[in-house]
């Protein structure tokens, strides 16, 4: 197996996953041969994102793109050494076309798309709106993606607590609930659900098998916010506005709804349609990652030249976020490889200890450790893969998985979904969010600081889940 095979079909935490099965997997690194060592410069990068911004801010906002190109050289250089050049020019090829390109290139068509709808009208953040508005990203999420429900609705966020003084809560909240559990119901909704549909479950499975975890998380988790911006509201005696006569909600840029519903339609006709393979200097990948790819980029252009720039000026469009992102997640990419290669290598690997967990003595699996490891996991190795990992170490048979191994199914999806919500790097709209907030001039929480909010109000939620359904 591969190294970058590790991230086969990965197309980022957060967002909607392109593309179909990985390729077949061809002679080169097997992750059983790396030792955790191999981790390091992903660590780095880890420690990078989390500290610098703390200690040299100055330095990182102006050079975090060099930084992080950095530990992806700091894994290339030595990978050259020991395997040889050319293995490590087809790794980092293989990464760059077969993952990243069609990761950045669908963030970017709903990142784009997404800034150009407007929500005009009055929009006052009370608890009561605040509220509405996080339950609605919550039910779009399976049905857009919890991307493109992100990129939707976190601008009438903004702009609906512009006036507040106590408003960081929220937007944390609308990262644990429509960045990430609000998109448990459907294969359209997290790319953890989507590779499971590519494997052989069904489309509707997630819907009937998670809707009973998914209500419990949501329903809380809407309450807790509820109190907790109610007592905000009360604390800083918020005064509404005096915005004159109210006026009706509309939306503006429908034309971005429509292409947002095209990108949808693209992912999913893309675990039906495989045409078969092109060869892209040395590198096999589907044509219909690359008629995805095309359609991505055309979408973007559209919605920029459909979409009246006025309108995205109101609507606070800028390009800082995608860039941050992409360039951040580009070395994510590479440096998180040998982590996921070693776990996919199972009992062989140098994580063995870890793997031998989720079975019990006579070798039956054990449904809450298989959702704490796949949860942990994804909170800081991307959800996506990590699903697949646990998927393939259940046995990989969806037909059996299912119907008799459902509880261990059901353990593997509730924890890849849920807890990609414990990081900002979990899933990818996680970063999004936070870079879109901090453009507009709003503060977030560090990479700890927001973990923090995780191990506060998450971490209890998932001990109850634990303990109600597994």
């Amino acid at each position: 197996m591969r190294l970058a095979r590790a991230l086969s079909t990965c197309m980022a935490g957060s967002a909607l996953l392109i593309g179909g099965a990985a390729p077949a997997a061809a002679a080169g690194v097997s992750g059983a041969d790396l030792s955790l060592a191999w981790g390091i410069p992903f660590v780095g990068m880890l420690l990078s994102i989390a500290l610098m911004p703390l200690l040299a801010g100055h330095l990182w906002h102006h050079h975090y793109g060099k930084i992080a190109a950095g530990w992806a050289v700091l894994l290339i250089a030595p990978f050259a050494v020991a395997f040889g050049p050319e293995t490590a020019a087809s790794e980092v090829w293989h990464i760059v076309l077969q993952e990243y390109v069609p990761f950045i290139a669908l963030l970017l068509a709903l990142y784009v798309t997404g800034g150009g709808v407007l929500l005009k009208g009055t929009l006052i953040g009370t608890p009561a709106v605040n509220t509405a508005l996080l339950a609605l990203g919550t039910v779009i999420a399976s049905l857009m993606g919890t991307t493109g429900a992100s990129m939707l609705l976190i601008r009438p966020v903004l702009r609906a607590n512009a006036f507040r003084r106590r408003k960081t809560h929220t937007f944390v909240f609308f990262i644990f609930l429509v960045s990430n559990i609000g998109g448990s119901l459907t294969p359209l909704g997290d790319p953890p659900l989507y590779l499971g549909f590519l494997k052989g479950v069904s489309f509707f499975w997630t819907t009937t098998h998670l809707f009973a975890e998914f209500l419990t998380c949501a329903v809380l988790l809407l309450g807790i916010y509820y109190v907790l911006d109610s007592w905000a509201w009360s604390k800083e005696k918020a005064a509404v506005p005096d915005t004159g006569a109210r006026e009706p909600l509309r939306v503006e840029g429908t034309v971005n709804l429509g292409l947002i519903g095209l990108v949808v339609v693209t992912v999913l006709l893309q675990g039906y349609w495989q045409p078969g393979e092109v060869t892209i200097l040395g590198q096999h990948i589907g044509a219909e990652r690359l008629v995805g790819i095309a359609v991505f980029v055309t979408i973007a252009y559209v919605s920029m030249k459909l979409t009246p720039a006025s309108l995205r000026e109101e609507n606070g469009f800028a390009w800082g976020a995608i860039l941050e992102v992409a360039k951040l997640f580009a070395a994510i990419f590479v440096t998180m490889a040998p982590v996921l290669a070693i776990l996919r290598a199972g009992p062989d690997g140098a994580a063995g200890p870890l793997v031998a967990l989720t079975s019990d003595a006579a070798g039956q699996p054990i449904p809450a450790v298989y959702f704490w490891l796949s949860g942990v996991l994804s909170s800081f190795l991307d959800n996506a893969p990590t699903y697949l990992v646990f998927f393939n170490l259940a046995g990989g048979d969806p037909a059996y998985l299912m119907t008799h191994g459902a509880l261990t199914l059901v353990a593997i999806s509730c924890g890849a979904v849920f807890m990609g919500a414990n990081s900002y790097i979990g899933n990818a709209p996680n970063f999004m969010v936070k870079a879109i907030v901090e453009e507009n001039g709003e503060r977030m929480p560090s990479f700890f600081g927001y973990c923090a909010w995780a191990l506060v109000f998450l971490v209890p939620l998932f001990i109850l889940i634990t303990l109600i359904f597994f």
